[in-house]
């Protein structure tokens, strides 16, 4: 079977699953593990420079605070075509994020001759994301062992929830996007809630809109966490101003307690795959310092200094 992964979750997942060794196209934003991608093509490319532009110059290119615009991604229908893939996993959660279904569909219905299988992956919800392994097992023939990793993940959201029973739920304000400012919503605040908080801002399964600075500093958070959508944990460090530099901001209880957390959204809060639960357990060593799974490092949660 040849799969392409047109959404990095996507990828987390076949990896997941095992079958990395499958994997014939990729976006360029799947980035993990870098052993097993790094040597499968790339089908997508961006359509400008992130590193160059500052947050707001990015939300303007995509469509601003409607979030509607054009995709960051753009689809190579002919090296798609010269893949020949019998999967393509795709998604229409978000079409500035990823290529959509809807691109994907369209690209291959010109082609000649029988398509390939096209999943599109929507999940909006902690649960929904683990039932997304189970669907993609299912597609990818190997049910077996789908169900097998979402039952190990499901028992280490348990060991979180049984450490954390019965702490004081700190309230969080957790913020995708610093310019303009964006609460996480979807899958982050139950994430949140299983490591013993109380998420601010933003409900389970909501597709959130931009909030104002009045609105986070009338929450007034006991935690604020950063993890802005596509950024590495440095890239969130060096435009940290655009928040320390607001109005208030140092009378925050959050900055006031030292509990502003810089953390690695792409890697276990942005995207929907099996190292959300990784995200979970960060934030339970975060929230209440509980160890939980492997011991939590520098780039995965580190305070705002």
């Amino acid at each position: 079977m040849r799969i392409v992964s047109l959404l990095p979750a996507a990828t987390d997942i076949v990896v997941e699953l095992g079958l990395g060794d499958r994997l014939v196209g990729r976006t360029h934003e799947c980035d993990w593990p870098p052993e097993v991608v790094a040597p499968v093509p790339v089908v997508t490319r961006a359509e400008f420079d992130a590193d160059a532009l500052s947050s707001r110059e990015i939300s303007e290119a995509v469509g601003g605070a409607a979030h509607r615009g054009s995709s960051l991604y753009t689809l190579d229908a002919e090296a798609l075509a010269d893949l020949a893939p019998d999967v393509i996993l795709t998604q229409d959660l978000c079409r500035v994020c990823a290529v959509s279904y809807r691109s994907v569909a369209d690209t291959v219905r010109v082609q000649d001759g029988p398509g390939p299988t096209v999943l599109s992956l929507e999940p909006h919800t902690l649960p929904d994301v683990l039932a997304c392994l189970r669907e993609v097992g299912d597609v990818l023939g190997v049910p077996e062992t789908a169900a097998g990793r979402v039952t190990e993940l499901e028992q280490r959201l348990a060991a979180v929830r049984d450490r954390v029973r019965g702490v004081l739920r700190p309230r969080v304000a957790a913020v995708e996007w610093l310019d303009p400012l964006w609460p996480a919503g979807h899958w982050v605040p139950e994430q949140i809630r299983c490591a013993g908080g109380e998420p601010l801002l933003a409900a389970p399964g909501e597709h959130t809109t931009p909030m104002t600075w009045p609105d986070l500093r009338d929450a007034d958070p006991d935690v604020v966490l950063l993890l802005p959508c596509g950024f590495p944990p440095d890239r969130t460090v060096k435009e940290a101003g655009l928040l320390t530099a607001l109005p208030g901001w140092p009378e925050l209880t959050a900055v006031t307690m030292g509990e502003v957390w810089v953390l690695d959204g792409p890697a276990y809060f942005n995207r929907p795959g099996p190292r959300v639960v990784r995200g979970v357990e960060v934030l339970a060593h975060v929230l209440h310092g509980a160890g939980v799974g492997e011991p939590v490092h520098h780039g995965e949660a580190h305070r705002l200094s």
